[in-house]
């Protein structure tokens, strides 16, 4: 009888302390729940990338790069042959010891539709320098008439170039070509027929040939006329995340001249896939694009990620302010040559500004030795100018 009592206190006293114990499991099943919901996200996230910057900040108040920073890496893909063997070639003619030469040169790559408006100008920053430069000339309409003995007999093999088009990028490639014929050629300048010098000969000289980078303009750009005129059809050897932009107007030293002379697989994929007019009314322009993620995927340490060609766009429009001959002034001189920041805006949304200080072998110096867009009625006011304003600041 006791234990029959006893018996039914024990299961009342059960009874009564199970609701207790379910009472405490709820809070472990919530935070089981929570951690999944907080993994699917995750997942999601990694899985299905924000295909534009404005969805990153939904991620993160930091943007794109904080929402990567702490997502998984994506798996390193196994290279195609093809990429093998241009890795190699590049790879050898990076690694090979410059020449040491008592007098090398630098080419100066003149891309002009015809006449050169400032030859002489460029005939009065020239002289005295003799055997220290070479000149190429890529006249793709008319042959220009030359006034300077420097230019003489200096054009090219030269064939139609429009602009947007891989016919750009030809004429480059035509330019470094025939300047890397003459093996004392160590440094390559391409120049419009609106640049004009900013520093005298001695400066520009010393600025290129005594640090070892080559000055190609490359930053990222999330917006349409960045990253937006990417298509997948360069896949795999150009992905997304490596696609950059920058201006054309290069300097480069002789390895990569070379490097670019020896690629053909992702000029290839410029030339089919980055042009003007592709499906979904994206329009790719190759001389903005090519050499900036050419040179970011395979020697990113090796450029300066600007341009030491000054270009104003500041107004905002589909091409660059002109120079008028009532702008030139010393005061405008003295500003170009001083400017000792480069400054990138990308176009999506945020229209972001990108400034970063231009170091020559590691110190600050002046970013520009070279500008456009300057119109022919400058010339006069620039040969007045020219002997002062290339003297305010040195190396």
């Amino acid at each position: 009888m006791k234990s029959a009592q006893a018996w039914r206190l024990g299961m009342k006293d059960m009874q009564m302390l199970a609701p207790r114990q379910r009472g405490q499991l709820k809070k472990p099943t919530w935070i089981i729940v929570l951690v999944s919901l907080v993994s699917l996200f995750l997942v999601c996230a990694y899985v299905y990338p924000p295909q534009n910057s404005s969805a990153c900040y939904v991620f993160s108040s930091q943007g794109c790069k904080a929402l990567q920073s702490w997502l998984p890496p994506t798996p390193a893909r196994e290279l195609t042959d093809d990429e093998i063997a241009s890795r190699v070639v590049i790879r050898d003619i990076l690694n090979s010891p410059p020449r040491i030469l008592t007098k090398a040169k630098i080419a100066f790559m003149f891309l002009t539709p015809g006449a050169l408006p400032f030859e002489k100008l460029w005939d009065k920053f020239f002289q005295g320098h003799e055997g220290r430069f070479s000149v190429y000339v890529h006249a793709s309409k008319d042959k220009p008439l030359h006034f300077s003995r420097y230019f003489i007999n200096r054009e090219i093999r030269s064939s139609k170039v429009v602009w947007g088009k891989i016919s750009m990028v030809d004429a480059e490639r035509r330019l470094l070509g025939n300047a890397l014929k003459d093996p004392d050629n160590q440094h390559f300048i391409l120049l419009s027929d609106s640049c004009v010098p900013l520093h005298d000969f001695d400066y520009v000289y010393n600025y290129l040939m005594y640090t070892n980078i080559s000055f190609v303009d490359c930053f990222e750009d999330p917006g349409p006329h960045g990253s937006g005129r990417y298509i997948e059809y360069m896949l795999p050897e150009v992905e997304k995340k490596d696609f950059r932009k920058g201006a054309q107007w290069f300097t480069m030293k002789r390895q990569h001249a070379l490097i670019v002379m020896a690629d053909s697989l992702y000029y290839t994929k410029f030339r089919d896939y980055c042009k003007p007019g592709m499906e979904k009314g994206r329009n790719c322009y190759s001389d903005e694009h090519y050499l900036p993620t050419y040179f970011y995927m395979l020697d990113p340490a090796g450029i300066s990620n600007w341009s030491v060609t000054h270009v104003d766009w500041s107004e905002g429009k589909w091409h660059p302010k002109a120079y008028r001959a009532e702008d030139v002034t010393p005061e405008l001189m003295r500003n170009l040559t001083s400017i000792a920041e480069s400054v990138h805006v990308t176009s999506d949304e945020r229209k972001e500004v990108q400034i970063k200080s231009c170091l020559w072998n590691g110190s600050e110096r002046p970013c520009y030795l070279f500008a456009r867009k300057f119109l022919p009625e400058t010339l006069d006011n620039l040969m007045l100018l020219f002997p002062n304003y290339t003297n305010y600041t040195s190396i």
